[in-house]
């Protein structure tokens, strides 16, 4: 591991560290916030997983989460959303290759050599981190936006007992019934769609629901709502009755204004869930 930059936030170190990826086959970078107390003993930890087009910067930068991180005693982690560099698969579409992993691990050619974000955020990096900071991996919860929120809330349910609580801003919620989910799934998982299932948190929430509380933020103005088919996971939510809340928030949009706007409530949903 490789540390790429370390600055001093809100009494805490944002860090930005790159290795060599098994499961993507490239090197692969992260952000990583760790609150002062972390000096002193270990911390729990919140994923936040971003969205298309988005590298580990855009939500370290933009989403300010690192103030609420640091008075709740959590450390974050901003994975990448895709394989980079050279070899790797790419397309000209913005939402397909790099950028735009999906958080799947793909069969189809060509990105079954490096598209394995799956095992990179369930597997492979959760164990490099816990390994190499003073965090505590015994107390982990998780949230994203957009494809990440699509991320959180698979991973989140796929995984029982490894994550606290989950959120999502305006996530993709139904990605097999929406062209945001349908192309990047058949490209990565093939034409079967019966592999799909296991990607999309709508469905997902009908069979298994989450094991913990579930806060989905949507912005009323959200320019993507015909793709991100919100209403279809509300009403997944209501006939689980799962634990959670589903809001939408009136005039929001999809940006890093609404993301930022709700990012202390998020923050402290899950540290109540992390000490619990």
């Amino acid at each position: 591991m490789e540390t790429k930059s370390k600055n001093r936030c809100f009494g805490g170190v944002q860090g930005v560290y790159s290795h060599a990826s098994e499961a993507c086959a490239c090197d692969m970078t992260f952000g990583l916030f760790l609150p002062e107390i972390a000096k002193d003993m270990e911390v729990p930890v919140l994923w936040y997983l971003s969205g298309l087009t988005c590298t580990h910067e855009n939500a370290m930068t933009k989403a300010g989460a690192q103030a609420w991180a640091a008075e709740a005693g959590v450390a974050l982690v901003f994975p990448d959303t895709s394989p980079r560099g050279e070899g790797v698969a790419d397309d000209e579409a913005y939402d397909l290759g790099k950028g735009a992993g999906f958080y799947v691990n793909a069969t189809e050619t060509p990105w079954a050599p490096h598209f394995r974000m799956w095992d990179y955020v369930a597997e492979e990096l959760p164990a490099l981190i816990g390994q190499e900071f003073s965090v505590d991996m015994e107390r982990q919860a998780i949230t994203g936006h957009s494809m990440g929120g699509h991320g959180a809330l698979t991973l989140a349910m796929s995984l029982p007992g490894r994550f606290r609580s989950v959120s999502a801003f305006a996530p993709i919620a139904n990605p097999t019934q929406s062209d945001w989910g349908r192309k990047q799934l058949g490209a990565y998982l093939g034409a079967d769609e019966t592999k799909w299932a296991a990607h999309d948190a709508t469905l997902l929430m009908r069979e298994k629901g989450f094991d913990g509380p579930v806060l989905i933020d949507q912005g009323g103005n959200d320019q993507f709502l015909h793709l991100l088919k919100p209403e279809a996971l509300a009403e997944a939510m209501a006939a689980k009755r799962q634990a959670g809340s589903f809001r939408t928030q009136p005039g929001y949009d999809h940006s890093y204004f609404f993301v930022s706007t709700f990012m202390e409530e998020h923050v402290a949903f899950h540290a109540e869930a992390l000490y619990a």
